[in-house]
């Protein structure tokens, strides 16, 4: 399966639009940059997830995430010594929905926009509180962030 997703930072208050809340903890057995091999625990369910090299410019990539047994991924978890904390809010804008990840640790203050889309030229609109985009920056990529936590902030 392809993965079509663009990144963006907030500049505003999204909050007030958002519908759903997910707690999220993931860790990585496997972070370069040709794959990306990742457990994560979202709410009381579990997932791991494959992800290949991104495409040159960083909109696509191959995905592959399949739900796994809770206790597993506590298990797994504790293999990782990269992980990443946050919570991701999901904030509907006209056919889309914006999936607003808000990091906790060492990432503390960050907040990142990501959109799904269907083919790379898909239009969506584009609310006030989104800000740069930053599809394709390693440095907002999941997997970069929790070895090398981001020191610029939104």
């Amino acid at each position: 399966m392809i993965e079509i997703e663009r990144k963006f930072l907030i500049k505003g208050d999204f909050y007030p639009f958002a519908v759903k809340k997910d707690t999220i903890v993931q860790g990585y057995l496997c972070a370069t940059k040709e794959r990306t091999v990742r457990v994560r625990i979202k709410n009381e369910c579990a997932f791991i997830t494959i992800k290949g090299a991104s495409e040159k410019k960083g909109f696509s990539r191959m995905e592959f995430e399949y739900e796994i047994p809770y206790p597993d991924a506590v298990e797994i978890l504790k293999f990782c010594q990269l992980k990443i904390e946050k919570d991701r809010y999901y904030v509907p804008e006209g056919k889309h929905t914006f999936e607003v990840d808000v990091f906790h640790g060492n990432n503390e203050g960050l907040i990142i926009a990501e959109l799904e889309l269907s083919s790379e030229d898909e239009q969506f609109n584009r609310p006030d509180w989104i800000g740069k985009e930053v599809t394709g920056d390693v440095r907002y990529y999941n997997s970069f962030l929790a070895e090398n936590p981001l020191l610029i902030r939104n």
